[in-house]
């Protein structure tokens, strides 16, 4: 009997976890501290250290089962000098995410063309300001709703924009050369 009521307890606990996360009052996910809500693609070294995704070597994408629309991400990030990353959203092929099939939100101080650096969107927005991120935590706040997108890096603005080119697909953290941690991912839909 004693079995039986913890088997019960248990399965109220996991129902209860999993009705707070899906009844967030305002309808944010967290998507941190595990790969269930993701996928691997490349030979990135992904790994989970606490709460924090982390990779220091090979390149790919930890990509989301989930697809969106019109939504919001905010997430920190952390970066070595010289690292190559970014957050890729709406992805039309997630097996070959590039800057030409889904939007990039650069994090490349060092890009040898800084028309795209950190705070910018590849191929559509340069950065506004120039925000040096390498060895400290920075924030970004990503919305892209219908045609309209916006960029909050460390609370300002870098990047605004308007384009039809893609309308729906998962977003992506981008291992591409550094060390690069990632921690506080989440995301609601607009």
């Amino acid at each position: 009997m004693k079995l039986k009521n913890s088997a019960i307890l248990t399965l109220c606990l996991v129902l209860l976890s999993a009705c707070t996360q899906k009844n967030d009052p305002e309808g944010w996910i967290d998507l941190s501290g595990s790969f269930d809500q993701w996928n691997q693609v490349g030979d990135g070294n992904w790994r989970i250290e606490g709460d924090e995704f982390v990779a220091d070597s090979g390149t790919g994408q930890l990509v989301t089962k989930q697809s969106f629309t019109n939504f919001q991400i905010q997430l920190e990030f952390w970066t070595d000098a010289g690292a190559n990353s970014g957050v890729f959203i709406r992805a039309s092929d997630p097996q070959d995410i590039t800057d030409k099939n889904a939007y990039e939100v650069n994090i490349f101080d060092t890009r040898p063309d800084q028309t795209y650096r950190t705070g910018g969107v590849v191929n559509h927005a340069a950065p506004s300001e120039i925000i040096n991120t390498p060895n400290q935590w920075n924030t970004y706040d990503i919305t892209a709703n219908g045609s309209d997108f916006k960029v909050i890096l460390n609370g300002v603005t870098t990047a605004e924009f308007t384009d039809y080119t893609h309308t729906s697909g998962p977003f992506t953290l981008q291992c591409a050369g550094g060390k690069l941690r990632f921690r506080n991912v989440r995301v609601r839909e607009l």
